[in-house]
This record gives structure tokens, C-alpha cells and sequence, in this order.
């Protein structure tokens, strides 16, 4: 009894302390600067006159925010997701219709007409899902340029929040 008691101690400290070392990571964004270079990345840090970011290539790139025309806050795509519904949706509808057509002209190989239909509507419904999935949610975008300082601060705040070090001092 003493081993499973230790054991399970053990165990529950491991599953315990890897919660501890998860991490929030940061949005995902591009940042176009006056003279239009772009950076992609994620947001490491908001500070008061600069933000902080780990780009594509490998580097941390530090913006000035006087020098930054937009910020663009790249949300997660649902097209996968949608795709995979419009795709369900699409076998049971080219099913249904298959093997109505089949019954309606008196063929002898419904199923296999059933069959056909329902690839066919699988492929359309994944196609017509997608699309959607993807114009559903538009990216977030800040214009930087030619907002007032309380307004550049407000943004800032709401950037703080999608970052991965909110609390920086």
C-alpha cells in the first residue's frame, strides 16, 4: 500500500509540474512599418515605445511604434473545420440524391449510384466549405498612423493582452 501511495505521489508531482511549464504563446502578427517592411511573427512584448516580436527567420525584431503604419493580428483560419462539415454534409446530400436518382430511373446498382453521389457531394461540400472557412474571420488590423496617443495607448493595451509576456516591467 505504502508503494502505490509513493507512487501515485510521484506520478501526480510529474503531471502537476508539466502544467508549470506551459506557456501562453503570443498572436500572431505583421507589423508594416512607415517605409512598408513587413514583419511576420509572434508578439513577445508590448512596451511603451516599442513592441517586441520573434519572427519567422528566427530572430527577435524590435519595432519603434512611431515607425509602425499598421498592425495586423492574423486570426487562427476555420477552414479545416468548416471544410470537414461541408464535407459531411456533402456525402449525406450526394448520397440522398444519388439513390433518389437511382430508385426514380430504375437502376439495378443503387447503392453504387449512392456511392458516387456521396464522393461527389463530399468533394463539392469540402470545397464550398473551405472557401468559407476562410473569408469567415477577417484579420484584425490597427492602424497605427495618424491615431492620437491616448488612442496608440488603447491599442497597445489590447496588443498587451495577445502577447506572450503580458506583464513586463
Amino acid at each position: 500500500m505504502k508503494k502505490f501511495i509513493a507512487l501515485f505521489l510521484v506520478f501526480s508531482l510529474m503531471m502537476l509540474s508539466a502544467n508549470l511549464y506551459a506557456k501562453k504563446r503570443g498572436a500572431k502578427i505583421i507589423i508594416t512599418r512607415n517605409d512598408g517592411i513587413q514583419f511576420k511573427g509572434e508578439l513577445i512584448l508590448v512596451k511603451k515605445n516599442f513592441l517586441l516580436m520573434f519572427a519567422r527567420e528566427g530572430k527577435d525584431v524590435s519595432v519603434d511604434i512611431k515607425d509602425i503604419e499598421k498592425i495586423v493580428i492574423v486570426k487562427k483560419s476555420k477552414a479545416r473545420l468548416v471544410a470537414g462539415a461541408g464535407g459531411l454534409i456533402g456525402i449525406y446530400a450526394g448520397g440522398y440524391i444519388g439513390y433518389s436518382y437511382a430508385k426514380a430511373h430504375y437502376y439495378d446498382f443503387v447503392l453504387g449510384v449512392a456511392f458516387v453521389g456521396a464522393l461527389i457531394g463530399s468533394v463539392i461540400g469540402s470545397v464550398i466549405g473551405r472557401l468559407i472557412g476562410k473569408s469567415a474571420i477577417p484579420d484584425k488590423v490597427i492602424l497605427i498612423e495618424g491615431m492620437t496617443d491616448q488612442e496608440i495607448q488603447e491599442a497597445l493595451d489590447y496588443l498587451r493582452k495577445k502577447a506572450r509576456i503580458r506583464d513586463y516591467n
